[in-house]
């Protein structure tokens, strides 16, 4: 394999070979499928500009989920964007903004990422919050080594109701980081409790638990913070943003840390990205938050002024002593996460919060109504729920999801680790009352 715009010479080559335990370089790939690799040699000439859009439009023309009406979560949700949010955020001055290094020439991005903190800060009811994580499931990677780091122990528990892609982040980090991660049961589609006290002991870091969870239901979070503290651990909440505009936040319920996916704060779904993960903590535990924290001062005239406040990665103080390596300025997202925040208000916060939970609880009486779906489990939920087939009811529901694709709906997702067929149903303020129920009439059709 040959690459001659890479300028290294053979005799370097082979020296990273050595160093790798590796003979040939095809060794590097071996995890990929032979299909998925193509030598540049193989690749056609260049097009011109006008041939490349025609090229990228014919690749584009089978994606159709732009046009359908999403009742489809699980973590990512069509919320509606106001057009203030890309306004601003398209803007060169935010766009192609880099790592506030010197604050003196970036207040403008110091003050965003401080308004933001701020924001997410009331709404998660935590004490200190940073900026620049990547996503929701990092997020939650963070705050388990965050633990570790601050209890001095290896044992983490986690909630199998818990997203099953953030589990699956959680167990890369804890392997490599050489966390002992332990899996807990659910019992009615909630965090068993009872064996969540039986397990946890004085080698415990942290309890993570999601609410509203990966069925949709609401934890009892209270509960679970009192358990993590009784062994001296830290209790990690991953929260979803705007459902706390009406619930009670981590903060209240006794949250360490506070972290979760702020995609539902003003970005668009992207086909699953770039998102924005948050994370919050107490006072008692800011400095061992990663990335940084912006700060509100003033300067030697008097005037307001914004700082790095806390810079705890890698590329500000000795690599051993960071607690991340998070680097790039990921702030972009958080910039339209706090437009989004600041252009609702709180009234309006609630307001559509308020509209997920109404016309969330509507779909799910009208397709219980209907007699051919039922609630697995019984409880209170936010935005999204689970449903399945009545045992009498044949259904397939890889018809039904092909029948709802053709009346122009994505419908809800198969979710992970369930025994039996069932659909994950999220209804977003976006979702109109006729939506709704030509939706549910073709659910309540299908045999």
């Amino acid at each position: 394999m040959t690459h001659p715009y890479i300028p290294h010479t053979g005799k370097d080559r082979e020296e990273m070979l050595a160093r790798l335990g590796l003979s040939r370089v095809e060794e590097l790939y071996k995890d990929i499928p032979p299909e998925a690799l193509q030598n540049s040699s193989s690749l056609p000439d260049g097009l011109s500009e006008w041939e490349t859009i025609r090229r990228l439009e014919k690749l584009a023309s089978p994606n159709h989920a732009a046009g359908l009406i999403c009742f489809r979560g699980d973590g990512a949700y069509d919320h509606y964007v106001p057009a203030l949010v890309d306004s601003v955020v398209s803007r060169s001055e935010f766009y192609t903004a880099y790592t506030p290094y010197q604050p003196e020439i970036s207040q403008g991005t110091l003050q965003y990422i401080f308004e933001y903190q701020s924001m997410i800060a009331e709404l998660t009811g935590m004490e200190a919050v940073n900026a620049s994580l990547y996503d929701g499931a990092t997020a939650a990677a963070e705050a388990m080594m965050m633990a570790v780091r601050s209890v001095r122990r290896d044992k983490v528990f986690v909630s199998s109701t818990v997203n099953g892609g953030v589990r699956r982040v959680l167990e890369t980090y804890a392997r490599f980081q050489g966390i002992q991660l332990e899996t807990l049961p659910y019992k009615e589609g909630l965090t068993d409790l009872e064996a969540a006290e039986s397990a946890m002991d004085g080698d415990t870091a942290a309890l993570i638990v999601q609410s509203p969870n990966r069925f949709g239901l609401l934890e009892d979070c209270t509960a679970a913070a009192v358990g993590a503290h009784r062994v001296k651990g830290l209790f990690v909440q991953i929260a979803d943003p705007l459902s706390l505009a009406l619930l009670k936040t981590p903060g209240e319920s006794g949250a360490d840390i506070a972290v979760g996916e702020a995609q539902s704060l003003g970005l668009s779904l992207n086909f699953g990205g770039p998102y924005l993960g948050f994370i919050g903590t107490t006072k008692k535990l800011m400095r061992k938050l990663p990335g940084r924290i912006c700060g509100q001062t003033v300067d030697r005239e008097g005037k307001r002024a914004f700082v790095l406040t806390l810079q705890a990665r890698e590329q500000h103080i000795r690599r051993e002593k960071a607690t991340s390596n998070i680097c790039s300025n990921q702030s972009l997202c958080s910039l339209a996460a706090a437009v989004y925040m600041a252009s609702l208000g709180k009234k309006g916060l609630r307001e559509a919060a308020e509209q997920c939970l109404r016309k969330a609880r509507y779909a799910g009486k009208l397709l219980r109504e209907t007699g051919k779906w039922e609630f697995p489990f019984e409880g209170p939920f936010f935005r999204e729920f689970l449903v399945r087939p009545v045992p009498s009811h044949n259904s397939s529901l890889s018809t039904l999801d092909f029948r709802l694709k053709e009346a122009g709906f994505m419908g809800g997702i198969e979710p992970e680790e369930f025994d039996g067929p069932a659909r994950l149903i999220a209804v977003t303020e976006k979702r109109s009352r006729e939506e709704i129920e030509t939706f549910v009439r073709i659910m309540g059709e299908n045999s």
